[in-house]
């Protein structure tokens, strides 16, 4: 049993010496015969009807703990998943081993090589993230994929970069697969498998899991979003046999999952277009001074006459070519020249489809270390973003974020009523992250933003928690454990206290 008291009046002493100065003794010893507050008793923490006895879970970076761009030994270690096994531990919860990293550095060797990709933290300088090499010299990656891989079996299965179909896939974890066009295979994957022949979900299933948790499908739409839709990473189609389309796929996964006794619990996909990675460049950051500003202008005249010609061909609107016009000002707020696929093809002309970016852009977090930077040195009729325009990869525009909308809404549907279907407890991530967008999340005596560095919630990379944001969704999974499975981890004050937990760590930290 747990027992907590609280004074009535917090006040005692500051109401006393009111009471006193005011000579009022009859009022005054009134107040202390009254009765303290009668102390809480909250009831002793139960499993309810779940068995934790072998928990194992599954899923992508958000379950493997990846934070600050990289994959390190702390940020494995306040794990959503392992901050749920700690409260599980008290009632049946079993052990639960984690593919730790070597360091607190981050980043993957291979043969004593970086595999490119893979490269340590990120860490705040004052101004911005920056790789903690830059802070701390001697940082050094330690975790090689040839020469130190632990050894298994792992209750936390998540692997950073894995798309829903990657968990069916065999050979995952072959290391051969790392060098096949396109890769076959998964660096944290390799550290993990049984075999070079298994899949993440065999392994899994190998441990004869009581109690599982599966959130995939984040990566099946943000891939294509942090490339800037330039179709180097598509989105994961929706229709298609298991290993190929979202449906299938998902289905044949809570099928396997659900095969023995297991219970278990799955999240759906938040918007990824809501995160700090999305939202903290803004349109209009270049700074010009009437000269610059004339000079670029000049630049584009023969663009913008173009575009008149077309207007006038009627081959665009007059809406498009206003869209389209390009214009510059002496001002800090100038919005960047992007290119448009979407816009009408009017290289006849020898016209490009740019245009400048709107709020309706998004532009991606690591453009803001390109923009403003020369493609020529010494020439400032060069600066990306200005005259040069920003390549497709470096912005989302409304029409690609429409498709990621589309495919996130598709596939939570799939998975709410799979969920739904197999009768395991589901959580709304995609609320969560719209309220973190829309205003804050209090948990406690804190609360949560998405704003990049200050925020809370967000790492450095804008994309994964930090240690605190994994505690309030491990929050967010036990109260809906308790409302499918009659667990009190609520209602006995057995949540965490997302204070315990950082949001950044020192870059001396190894």
């Amino acid at each position: 049993m747990k027992t907590f008291k609280n004074l009535k009046y917090l006040g005692l002493i500051a109401l006393a010496i009111s009471f006193t100065a005011c000579n009022d003794e009859e009022d005054f010893e009134q107040f202390l015969d009254e009765p303290l507050m009668e102390a809480v008793t909250l009831p002793a923490l139960n499993a309810g009807s779940a068995d934790f006895s072998n928990y194992v879970a599954l899923g992508n970076s958000l379950t493997a703990g990846f934070a600050d761009g990289s994959l390190y030994k702390i940020s494995q270690e306040n794990s959503m998943p392992k901050i749920m096994a700690n409260q599980f531990a008290s009632i049946g919860g079993g052990s639960f081993t984690q593919p730790l990293m070597n360091d607190n550095t981050g980043g993957l060797l291979a043969g004593g090589s970086p595999l490119t990709g893979f490269g340590p933290r990120l860490v705040f300088d004052g101004a911005g993230p920056v790789p903690i090499t830059n802070l701390n010299p001697g940082a050094m990656t330690t975790t090689d994929i040839v020469l130190n891989n632990p050894t298994g079996p792992f209750n936390n299965m998540g692997v950073p970069g894995a798309k829903s179909f990657h968990l069916l896939a065999p050979g995952y974890g072959n290391f051969n697969g790392l060098f096949s066009n396109p890769p076959s295979a998964n660096p944290f994957f390799v550290r993990m498998a049984s075999s070079s022949s298994t899949s993440v979900l065999a392994d899994a299933m190998a441990q004869v899991p009581s109690f599982f948790s599966l959130w995939i499908g984040n990566d099946d739409v943000l891939g294509y979003a942090l490339s800037g839709g330039d179709g180097s990473n598509p989105i994961t189609p929706i229709a298609g046999p298991p290993g190929v389309g979202f449906d299938a796929t998902y289905a044949a996964l809570i099928a396997t999952l659900t095969s023995g006794s297991a219970q278990g619990i799955v999240a759906n996909i938040p918007d990824v277009t809501a995160i700090p990675h999305f939202t903290t460049v803004p349109h209009n950051p270049v700074p010009l001074d009437a000269a610059t500003a004339g000079a670029v202008n000049n630049a584009y005249a023969a663009y913008n006459g173009g575009l008149l010609q077309a207007e006038t061909f009627m081959l665009i609107t007059a809406e498009e070519r206003e869209a389209r016009t390009i214009t510059f000002a002496e001002s800090e707020t100038n919005a960047v020249v992007i290119e448009d696929e979407s816009l009408t093809d009017l290289l006849g002309l020898g016209l490009p489809n740019y245009r400048q970016a709107t709020a309706a852009d998004l532009l991606v977090l690591t453009s803001s270390s390109f923009i403003g930077t020369l493609a020529v040195p010494g020439n400032p009729l060069t600066v990306n973003g200005v005259a040069i325009p920003l390549a497709d990869k470096w912005v989302l525009t409304p029409t690609e974020q429409a498709e990621i909308a589309t495919a996130t809404a598709s596939f939570n549907a799939t998975i709410e009523s799979q969920a739904s279907a197999a009768g395991l407890a589901f959580v709304d991530a995609n609320s969560l992250l719209n309220q973190l967008k829309n205003g804050n999340l209090p948990s406690g005596d804190y609360v949560l933003t998405s704003d990049l560095v200050s925020g809370g919630a967000f790492s450095l990379d804008g994309v994964h928690p930090t240690s605190r944001g994994y505690a309030l969704l491990a929050n967010q999974f036990l109260k809906a454990i308790d409302a499918k499975y009659g667990s009190n981890f609520e209602a006995s004050g057995s949540l965490v206290d997302i204070g315990n937990y950082n949001t950044n760590y020192s870059a001396g930290l190894q």
